[in-house]
């Protein structure tokens, strides 16, 4: 018998969350015979909504509309899998799975190991998370008694990572002047320093004929949004005038065709992020399996695709140290102060985008072979391993506690 299962999620949204919402209800309709799907979407931010209408999206609508019927007429669900961040966990079904990606510090918040281990089982998008979940842990005592407790992760976690995706060819016109472009993919705040990316690129490349794309907003694509875009980068770059390289902002919506589209253009040639932390880094993994030379720092949830399964780098690794967040990066239930994340040193960082710069000129190094890398990511994350890992986890025949839980929802 089919199961009932309710994905909550931000669908509609066009954001990392969103995302990872679609794929988990592809890797659900890739086993229609076991699961009878739900829909309840949610809003993700101030992130923009879907606006590309497809075979999916209709699909999405009308299973919506099933939803809402269904749940009117007070319909039950035998599971629930809740795509957002952990302090959103609800208990919505007897059974309850939590898919989650925002790790992108050395520690989980408290209240977010109290709603996973509430779970039957947690899904990340990266082994840093899973680290991370697994060696947080805190101490308090208890109210009126003064007993000693310990706060750790004791939910099943599992890690699913994110697919490779195929486009139709299409072009893209970009008006740049420079032949070697790099691009840098990320939403101005402080997690993603793209403050230091601009400066230091300008700093490094001021004698160069070199561009950097930036493709950027602050919380939406709308004109308002992309003036304060472009006085935020005319600010960084204006003691700059006679410099060589140039630095273009790219803002407004983009489908995922046409970002496909950017990192395959002729006049882009490599990618470059120095973000703090990521709970998977899609923009580094769209480039690496594009054939893009990738300069970042080998922390975090990138790692997972930066380093082959040796171990062995392939990408252009940016030193860093580990310290505490800033205060302007601490967020109530989600990153507490006591966390860390990493620093990149200038002085390497201005090192790589160097040498990956020579090498694109020279066709040597890691960017000679970028196209391999390529290759290489495209198979060992395919769509069909990565939809066919993220169903077995969601009912694992492996996991006696999980059919022992699916068991007693059948005697209901």
């Amino acid at each position: 018998m089919k199961k009932k299962i309710l994905l909550v999620g931000p669908l509609l949204t066009r954001s990392g969350y969103g995302e990872q919402a679609r794929f988990a209800l592809r890797a659900l309709r890739s086993k229609e015979d076991q699961f009878d799907i739900y829909i309840q979407p949610i809003k993700w931010g101030e992130t923009s909504w879907v606006s590309d209408y497809n075979d999916e999206k209709q699909w999405i609508d009308d299973t919506i509309e099933k939803t809402i019927a269904y749940a009117s007429s007070g319909g039950q669900f035998d599971m629930s899998l809740q795509v957002t961040i952990p302090i959103e966990f609800q208990n919505r079904a007897p059974v309850n799975i939590g898919y989650t990606a925002g790790i992108e510090t050395t520690k989980v918040a408290p209240e977010w190991l109290q709603t996973c281990n509430a779970m039957e089982k947690v899904i990340v998008v990266s082994n840093h998370a899973k680290n991370v979940f697994e060696a947080t842990s805190y101490t308090g005592q208890v109210e009126g008694t003064g007993e000693q407790v310990e706060l750790t992760s004791t939910c099943p976690i599992s890690v699913v990572n994110y697919p490779v995706k195929t486009f139709e060819p299409l072009d893209l016109e970009l008006e740049l002047k420079h032949d070697v472009n790099f691009l840098c993919v990320a939403q101005m705040g402080p997690r993603k320093n793209l403050n230091n990316t601009i400066r230091w690129f300008m700093e490094e490349f001021k004698d160069d004929e070199v561009g950097l794309v930036v493709k950027t907003n602050r919380s939406k694509n709308c004109l308002m949004d992309r003036r304060i875009c472009e006085h935020h980068i005319k600010m960084l770059t204006k003691q700059y005038t006679d410099a060589k390289c140039s630095v273009y902002l790219l803002h407004g919506d983009m489908t995922d065709q046409e970002m496909h589209a950017l990192y395959n253009h002729h006049k882009i040639n490599a990618f470059v992020c120095l973000a703090h932390g990521e709970g998977f880094g899609l923009p580094y993994f769209e480039s690496m399996y594009s054939g893009l030379p990738v300069v970042a720092l080998g922390w975090s949830g990138q790692n997972d695709f930066l380093f082959d399964e040796n171990g062995k780098e392939m990408f252009y690794n940016v030193s860093f140290d580990i310290k505490q967040v800033p205060k302007e990066a601490v967020w109530d239930k989600v990153i507490v102060e006591s966390c860390g994340w990493a620093y990149p040193r200038e002085v390497s960082a201005k090192e790589q985008m160097r040498t990956c710069y020579n090498d694109i000129i020279n066709n040597e190094g890691h960017a000679a072979n970028a196209e391999n890398y390529a290759n290489y990511t495209c198979e060992r994350f395919s769509e069909e391993k990565m939809l066919a890992l993220f169903a077995d986890q969601i009912y694992s025949s492996e996991d006696v506690k999980w059919e022992q839980a699916l068991a007693d929802v059948e005697l209901v």
